[in-house]
C-alpha cells in the first residue's frame, strides 16, 4: 500500500485500526503498524494528525516488544522444564520427543 496517496485522515484511521487490531492477540499488526507508519510519524513534516499517528506507532512498538518478551520467556521456560512437567508437558507439546532429555 502506498501511504503517499492517502489523505492524512485516512492514514490516521488505518494506523488506529492496526493499533487496535493488535489487542486481538495479533501482535503482527503492531509490527506492520510500526514499519508502515514510522516514516509518517517521525520523518515527515508536521501536520495535524501526525501527533496521534506518532502515539499509535509508539504504543504499537511497546506492545510488540512486550509480546516478544513474553513469548521469548515462555519458549525458554517451556524448553527448559518440559521434561520435568511430565504428562502436562507432553500434552502441551505438538510432537513428543522420545527418550530422556
Amino acid at each position: 500500500m502506498n501511504l503517499e496517496r492517502l489523505p492524512n485522515e485516512e492514514k490516521l484511521s488505518l494506523c488506529r485500526k492496526y493499533y487496535l487490531g493488535g489487542f486481538a492477540f495479533l501482535p503482527f499488526l503492531w509490527l506492520v503498524n510500526v514499519v508502515w507508519f514510522f516514516r509518517e510519524a517521525f520523518l515527515k513534516p508536521t501536520y495535524t494528525e501526525q501527533l496521534q499517528i506518532k502515539t499509535y506507532v509508539k504504543r504499537s512498538a511497546l506492545g510488540l516488544l512486550l509480546w516478544v518478551a513474553v513469548l521469548t520467556t515462555w519458549i525458554i521456560i517451556f524448553q527448559h522444564f518440559r521434561a520435568e512437567w511430565g504428562e502436562v508437558g507432553d500434552y502441551l507439546s505438538f510432537t513428543i520427543p522420545l527418550g530422556i532429555p
